[in-house]
């Protein structure tokens, strides 16, 4: 049996490709393992359970064999999908965890994070992160009509695409090695799976005078990419 690990499919509509692709995965994969883990910006904005969104309509269809297989999926919130509520989740057939979390997978402790708070030297995001993390923030987001945060989601788009396309951020949208670190040691973890960087590989070290390992998980933008624990 095996543990699956995907991240940053980032679903919309308007890539009909990428809900194409998450079905094949889900009927040829996920049945079969133990257990699916979602590391974050499983849609590409996420306004509020009440959104009637298609992409999350199709999400729910598509993982029906996992639900009907009675295996469990976890997931934990990105920066695109953070307002996704318990409501949701259960349609779904997902548990919610908290960022970052402990799992052990045979044998060995496991902290999973979406990985956008690693990213510590882009200290506009996190200031923007810490505010709309905040229950107050979001109980006055989804207080407002959809139509609004529709408009608002979209600006949030446009900007983060100017922003990531700026080859000077480049840097600062990377995970910092010190932060990496920290996670690591004040969870008691000497691996690390993450997403949200877009920059797919593993990356091993010492931690302490010990072996220890990041595993990033890649997009889903070109290509289906997930990661198989066995």
């Amino acid at each position: 049996m095996s543990t699956l690990f995907v991240s940053d499919l980032h679903l919309d509509s308007v890539r009909p490709h990428i809900l194409d692709a998450f079905d094949r995965f889900i009927v040829e994969h996920a049945p079969s393992a133990d257990a699916l883990y979602i590391l974050g910006d499983l849609f590409e904005a996420w306004i509020g359970d009440d959104s009637g969104d298609e992409a999350g309509r199709r999400f729910v269809d598509a993982m029906k064999p996992l639900r009907d297989a009675h295996k469990p999926c976890f997931f934990i919130h990105g920066n695109r999908d953070f307002l996704l509520g318990e409501a949701y989740a259960r349609r779904a057939g997902m548990t919610l965890l908290a960022d970052p979390s402990v799992v052990e997978i045979e044998g060995v402790r496991t902290l999973l994070m979406h990985g956008d708070t690693l990213c510590t030297d882009d200290t506009a995001y996190q200031v923007f992160r810490a505010q709309a993390r905040s229950p107050a923030w979001q109980r006055a987001f989804l207080a407002r009509p959809r139509s609004e945060r529709e408009t608002f989601a979209r600006q949030a788009r446009a900007e983060s695409q100017r922003y990531t396309t700026d080859t000077t951020n480049s840097a600062l949208m990377d995970v910092n090695d010190e932060a990496v670190r920290a996670a690591m040691r004040a969870n008691g973890c000497l691996r690390l799976i993450h997403g949200h960087t877009h920059r797919p590989a593993t990356h091993r070290f010492e931690l302490d005078g010990q072996p220890a390992e990041r595993i990033v998980l890649g997009d889903w933008y070109e290509h289906e990419s997930w990661l198989v624990l066995a």
